[in-house]
Formats: structure tokens, sequence, C-alpha cells
């Protein structure tokens, strides 16, 4: 089991992620933006992975990405999001290596990443 924060501005994707995490058994904080989940991990340090939508009003999940795995260096980093090249493209040279999982996605395979991603 692993902890996760989620950072996804839709209410509907939000919920339907943190359930489908939560019955894989993992423990999962929802935030409903990164400056909130930002905040969450200033908080709270023993997160294992971050799941951002890259797309977020205040603070997108590139900059939120980069602002916690500089407070958790180990943290791992998925992103979701229906933009994925585009988005990550040239503003994110620390995360070329950065899981990106692209909607829409169903939730087993979502799931699946995540499992294949804390587990590397």
């Amino acid at each position: 089991m692993a902890k996760i924060l989620i950072a996804e501005d839709d209410t509907s994707m939000c919920h339907f992620l943190a359930m489908a995490l939560k019955r894989a058994g993992h423990d999962v904080e929802a935030c409903e933006d990164g400056l909130t989940a930002l905040a969450a991990l200033e908080k709270e340090t023993d997160f294992d992975m971050l799941l951002a939508d890259i797309v977020m009003p205040g603070m997108d999940g590139i900059e939120l990405s980069q602002k916690a795995t500089a407070l958790l260096p180990d943290l791992k980093v998925m992103f979701i999001t229906g933009f994925a090249a585009i988005a990550l493209g040239e503003r994110n040279p620390d995360h070329n290596n950065a899981h990106v999982l692209s909607k829409p996605f169903h939730l087993k395979e979502l799931v699946d990443q995540v499992e294949t991603l804390l587990a590397a």
C-alpha cells in the first residue's frame, strides 16, 4: 500500500481516481488544485506518489511536480492529461521520464500503471 496525493481540478474525475486507488488498497488524499496539493505536501512528508493533472488553475501539475520533488526527492510522479506530449514538451526538462497517462483512460489502466510506477 502506498500513500498517494491526487491533484485534479475536475471534481468528478478526482472522485473516480481516488475511489479506484482506494479500492486497490492505497491511502489517498485528493486535492482540487496544485496549490492545495502543495500545502498537503508541505504538511505531510510521507507521500509515495503524486498523481497530478497537468492543466489546472493556480499551479499546474508540472510546477507542482517540480516543487513536490524538491521537497520529497524520492516522490514518484504520474501526470494525467488530455494534452500529453504537448503539455510536457520543453517546459519540463526535469521530468522527461515522468509517466504520463492520457485521458480518456480506464480506471483499471490507471491502477495498473500506478502499481508499475510504484514498483519501479
